[in-house]
């Protein structure tokens, strides 16, 4: 398997565990004291952690560190949108698009060079 599909499919299960550790409390704990949903979430934040550092290390070799940070953003956001949406019944706001119009217009200047070659 290539470095780059290897790297985004490490990336996608880091982030789903990324974003249930960081808004999945507001959710399942919002009526526990603070200290025990960031201990939950440090626990879940492992497993984002041991799929994160490997997907940034195969990555690094196919591609420079700007790239790898847009990478994660697009597929944060990919995550985080049918998360809020679904999980935690947030409305669909316009601003969704905009935040996705934006974070393409960073792929757009982060791959550049390697899309059209200058």
């Amino acid at each position: 398997m290539k470095p780059t599909l290897i790297t985004i499919i490490l990336l996608t299960f880091s982030n789903i565990f990324m974003t249930f550790a960081w808004y999945g409390h507001l959710k399942e704990l919002n009526s526990k004291p603070w200290i025990i949903a960031a201990l939950v979430s440090w626990g879940i934040a492992f497993f984002e952690y041991m799929l994160q550092v490997p997907a940034n290390r195969i990555g690094f070799t196919v591609m420079g560190i700007g790239e790898l940070k847009i990478l994660q953003e697009v597929i944060a956001l990919t995550v985080f949108v049918p998360f809020a949406l679904y999980y935690l019944k947030e409305p669909l706001k316009l601003d969704y698009l905009w935040a996705a119009l934006c974070i393409l217009g960073a792929v757009f200047f982060i791959f550049r060079s390697k899309i059209f070659g200058t």
